[in-house]
C-alpha cells in the first residue's frame, strides 16, 4: 500500500515536473534564437551595406565595364575585404553573384563548402524584383544545411543592377548555446526529481502511517475488539482529523458495544426476574403452596410484575416505530406549566414517599407552545420521574420554565441534587441502551431507553436538549419548545 501510494506521488510528481521544465525549454530555446536571430540579422544588415557601399564604389572607380570581369580581375584583394566585413558579424560569409546566379567570389569559406556554384534563378528573379527572400534557407542546396541570409543589389554609377550580395550565417552556435540550456535545464529537472522523492518518500510515510494504524485497527474492530487507536501526530491537518475522527469512532463504538451488553444483560433481567416471580407465584398457588388467604396479595404482585414487562416491551417497541419513521407527531398549541403541574401531580406519591423539596418555577402562568402533547407529557414524565428515582431521601427537585422571548422559544429543565452524571459518561447519557448506574443500585428497572426516547421525540421536533451535571452534587436536564402566540386552552391529559 505505501509503495503503491509512493509510486503514484513520483508518477504525478515527474509528470508535473517533465511537463513544466519541457515546456520552460522550449519556451527559453524559442526566445534564445529568436532574439540571437534578430540580433545577428541587424548586424548581417548593417554589415551588408557597408560591402555593397565599397564594392559598388571600388566597381565605379574602376575602368572595368562588365561586374563578373571586375570580380574576376580584383578577386584576391575583392575577398580579403569581404572577409573583413563578414567579421562585423560573429560566424559569417558573403557571396557575390551575377544576375545569372553564378556565384563569383565567396570569402571567407573553406573549399568545399558550397554544395554548388550557382544559386537558382528563382532566388534571383525575388531579389531583382525588390522581394524578400525567406531570411533562414539553403538558397536552393547550396548549402547543406539552412543559413540566415539577407541580400543587397549592386548597382553601376549609373544605377544599373550589375550583381547581387548574399551575407549568409551559420546557425549551428544557436543550437550549441541552446543544448547548453537544454542540458542545464535537463540536470535541473533531475536534481528537482530526486529531491521531491525524498520529500515525497517522508511525505506519503507520514500519511500513511496513520492510514495503516486505521487498516489494523479496523481488522481488529472486524473481530470485536474496539480497544486499538491510531497515534495522531497532529490535528491541524486533515490526516489528524481523520486520526481524531478514527478515534472518536472507536471509542462510541466500544461504548456501544458495551451498552449493548448492558443492554442485554438488564434487559434479560427485567425480563428474567418478574418472568421468574410470576411463575414461581402461579405455581405456589396452582400447587397449593400459597394458601387461598394469601392469593390476593401475590396475584397483586403477579399484576405489578406483568405491568412492568408490559412496559419495558412497549418502549421497545415505540423505539421501533419512531426509528422506522412510523411514528406521526400531532402539534397542537397547549400550556407547558399546565402540563408540568398535571405530572408533578401524578407523580406526588413518589415524591412524599422520599421526602423531597419540590420547587416548581414559571416565568408566566401560561406559556402556550407547539408541539405533540402526548409526546412531551412523556417526555416531562420520564425527566421528573429519574429525577425522583435519583435524588436521596429530603433531597430537592425544580423544576422551570423560562419565557425565552428573544428566542420565541420555551425553555423547560428539570434540577435535581444527588450522585450526578460522571463526566465521562455525558456524553452518553442520550445513547440507546445506556445506563450510567451500572451497578444497578439506584436504577433497579430502568432498560436504559428513557432518555433515547426523549432525545429522538426532541430531535423530531427539531429542538434541543442538553443536560449539565457535576458527579456528586447535582443533575439538570434541560430542552426548548417552539412558542406560539396564538392562545390555547388549559392543557388536559
Amino acid at each position: 500500500m505505501i509503495k503503491s501510494v509512493f509510486v503514484k506521488y513520483i508518477l504525478v510528481f515527474l509528470a508535473i515536473i517533465t511537463i513544466s521544465f519541457s515546456i520552460l525549454a522550449a519556451v527559453i530555446s524559442s526566445v534564445v534564437i529568436q532574439s540571437s536571430r534578430d540580433a545577428k540579422e541587424g548586424s548581417m544588415a548593417i554589415a551588408a551595406n557597408i560591402a555593397k557601399q565599397n564594392i559598388e564604389t571600388s566597381f565605379g572607380g574602376s575602368s572595368i565595364g562588365s561586374f563578373a570581369e571586375f570580380a574576376e580581375s580584383t578577386e584576391g584583394s575583392l575577398r580579403r575585404e569581404l572577409s573583413a566585413y563578414s567579421e562585423l558579424a560573429e560566424d559569417s560569409f558573403i557571396l557575390v553573384s551575377d544576375l545569372e546566379g553564378r556565384i563569383l567570389v565567396a570569402a571567407p569559406l573553406p573549399p568545399g563548402y558550397l554544395k554548388k556554384d550557382d544559386i537558382s534563378g528563382e532566388i534571383i528573379s525575388v531579389v531583382l524584383n525588390r522581394n524578400k527572400i525567406d531570411r533562414f534557407q539553403t538558397l536552393s542546396g547550396v548549402f547543406s544545411e539552412r543559413h540566415l541570409v539577407t541580400e543587397r543589389l549592386l548597382e553601376s554609377e549609373t544605377g544599373e543592377v550589375c550583381g547581387v550580395i548574399f551575407f549568409c550565417s551559420v546557425s549551428a552556435y544557436e543550437y550549441s548555446f541552446v543544448s547548453q540550456i537544454i542540458t542545464t535545464i535537463v540536470i535541473s529537472c533531475f536534481s528537482v526529481l530526486v529531491a521531491a522523492m525524498v520529500i515525497i518518500y517522508f511525505m506519503t510515510e507520514k500519511i500513511i502511517a496513520p492510514v495503516r494504524a486505521m487498516s489494523k485497527a479496523a481488522k481488529s474492530f472486524a473481530l470485536g475488539r474496539f480497544d486499538a487507536r491510531v497515534p495522531a501526530t497532529s490535528n491541524k491537518d486533515e490526516i489528524g482529523e481523520l486520526a481524531a475522527a478514527f478515534n472518536n469512532m472507536a471509542a462510541a463504538l466500544a461504548v456501544h458495544e458495551e451498552t449493548q451488553r448492558t443492554f442485554l444483560s438488564n434487559v434479560s433481567h427485567d425480563l428474567g426476574t418478574p418472568m421468574t416471580s410470576i411463575g414461581g407465584f402461579v405455581d405456589g398457588i396452582l400447587d397449593g403452596t400459597i394458601p387461598p388467604e394469601e392469593h390476593k396479595q401475590y396475584l397483586h404482585i403477579v399484576s405489578a410484575e406483568t405491568k412492568r414487562l408490559s412496559r419495558l416491551v412497549s418502549s421497545l417497541f415505540y423505539i421501533t416505530r419512531l426509528q422506522a419513521g412510523e411514528t406521526k407527531f400531532n402539534k397542537t398549541n397547549f400550556d407547558i406549566c399546565e402540563m408540568a403541574r398535571e405530572a408533578i401531580i401524578f407523580l406526588e406519591q413518589k415524591i412524599n414517599e422520599k421526602n423531597l423539596e419540590l420547587e416548581f418555577v414559571c416565568d408566566d402562568d401560561n406559556i402556550t407552545v407547539c408541539a405533540d402533547s402526548d409526546a412531551v407529557r412523556r417526555i416531562l414524565d420520564n425527566l421528573i420521574g429519574n429525577a425522583i428515582k435519583f435524588t436521596p431521601e429530603k433531597g430537592l427537585i425544580k423544576i422551570n420554565i423560562a419565557n425565552a422571548d428573544k428566542e420565541k422559544k420555551a425553555h423547560v429543565s428539570v434540577y435535581n441534587t444527588g450522585t450526578g452524571i460522571p463526566a465521562d459518561d455525558l456524553p452518553f447519557v442520550f445513547d440507546r441502551f445506556y445506563k450510567s448506574d451500572r451497578s444497578r443500585g439506584l436504577d433497579k428497572t430502568g432498560a436504559g431507553l428513557g432518555l433515547f426516547i426523549v432525545k429522538t421525540i426532541i430531535d423530531a421536533h427539531e429542538e434541543k436538549i442538553w443536560v449539565a451535571s457535576e458527579f456528586g452534587k447535582y443533575c439538570e436536564f434541560s430542552f426548548t419548545l417552539q412558542k406560539t402566540q396564538e392562545t390555547s386552552g388549559k392543557y388536559r391529559s
